[in-house]
């Protein structure tokens, strides 16, 4: 059972992961002065909130990660528990973790994240190093720096991630000879040529070896194999796109649920998961017109904060929720350059990596770091 303290409150809410989108939820409900009578159980393996769009820097060794760790609000009716999820039942409201404990709810939110998506290459999940989490991160950052002068790194995917994890590498340590492969005809094809264009003259004058229409068909320990033909290394980075945290991928196939084309759950307009009034889904997790992001994710638990204070009031949901702003994406090239799309304006050189810089800032302070 859960581990309520004195009386049972009214109101449990239990939030699966510490991420963007949960502690949002904690923070606006906690400052909520209309509200009484809840509890909210956190659960999350890690003692603190990590600042994961900041883990392509632990990876190269330019951020100790003493500095993307945020500690969680020290309040009475927060509870954290430090544990790992091993199963979700929607169906009687309970969540079932590592430890062997069984937790109980009224209110579920899940914000789990995401995984590495490894698309079917053979070797790709056991054989290659990661940024999807502090610890793999910290792992990744151990290989490298071991790494001997002169080694051949691969980053794999050509994406926001894969080019951060490239650029900042390449500040780390000047004498690696890094390539960023990606399967398509440029890298950050999301993006107006403006801006993939500035980031592909700035990898070529810094001996970033670009490999665009990659074919990743294997991979063995420190060898990939592109187009079916080997390539020795003494690291792989795969940044090669995500998919739900396997948890959620369970629930899915269990309760049939829709999904988008990256296999986040579809929810109905109130963040619910369809068929379960009692359980939000937040994040990584969620189907969106957006991509993932941070700002996605603070801008759903907003929303889900709103609706959870209706609830535990007894007041009708609002008949639409507020529009999501989004601002914007930023991306480094090491500390001093950087690119980004705000709205239809695009920006490169030194003003976003301040920007960027700027609004990591407002965030670590804005959140009691």
């Amino acid at each position: 059972m859960a581990r309520l303290k004195g009386v049972d409150p009214v109101h449990h809410l239990v939030i699966l992961g510490g991420g963007y989108g949960g502690l949002r939820v904690i923070q606006r409900l906690l400052a909520d002065k209309e509200i009484q009578d809840f509890k909210i159980t956190l659960v999350e393996r890690e003692a603190y909130h990590s600042l994961k769009t900041e883990f392509y820097a632990l990876a190269a060794g330019t951020v100790a990660d003493r500095h993307l760790r945020i500690s969680f609000p020290e309040d009475d009716r927060l509870e954290h528990v430090c544990d790992t999820v091993t199963n979700i039942r929607l169906e009687d409201r309970t969540v079932e973790l590592k430890s062997g404990e069984t937790l109980t709810y009224d209110d579920l939110l899940i914000g789990l994240g995401c995984e590495d998506k490894y698309h079917g290459v053979p070797g790709a999940q056991e054989k290659t190093l990661s940024i999807q989490s502090m610890r793999r991160a910290r792992k990744t950052n151990q290989i490298i720096q071991n790494v001997p002068h002169g080694g051949k790194v691969a980053i794999i995917g050509g994406g926001l991630s894969g080019v951060e994890t490239a650029s900042e590498l390449r500040e780390s340590r000047e004498d690696l000879d890094i390539r960023l492969y990606d399967r398509g005809e440029n890298i950050l094809s999301m993006f107006p040529p403006k801006l993939y264009n500035y980031v592909t003259d700035w990898f070529h004058k810094n001996n970033v070896t670009l490999i665009n229409r990659a074919n990743i068909t294997k991979v063995e320990w420190n060898i990939l194999y592109n187009h079916g033909e080997a390539e020795e290394l003494d690291a792989i980075i795969w940044t090669a796109g995500v998919q739900p945290n396997k948890l959620v991928r369970d629930l899915t196939a269990k309760h049939d649920l829709v999904t988008d084309r990256m296999g986040r759950v579809e929810t109905t307009k109130y963040h619910h998961i369809p068929g379960f009034e009692d359980a939000f889904i937040v994040g990584d997790c969620a189907a969106s017109e957006h991509a993932p992001s941070a700002q996605l994710a603070e801008a759903q638990g907003d929303n889900i904060a709103i609706l959870l204070s209706k609830k535990w009031r007894n007041l009708p949901y609002p008949e639409t929720l507020p529009k999501m702003k989004l601002k914007g994406v930023l991306g480094s090239l090491g500390k001093k350059h950087g690119f980004g799309l705000m709205g239809e304006r695009k920006l490169v050189g030194r003003v976003p990596r301040v920007l960027k810089s700027g609004v990591l800032w407002m965030y670590k302070h804005h959140s009691g770091s």
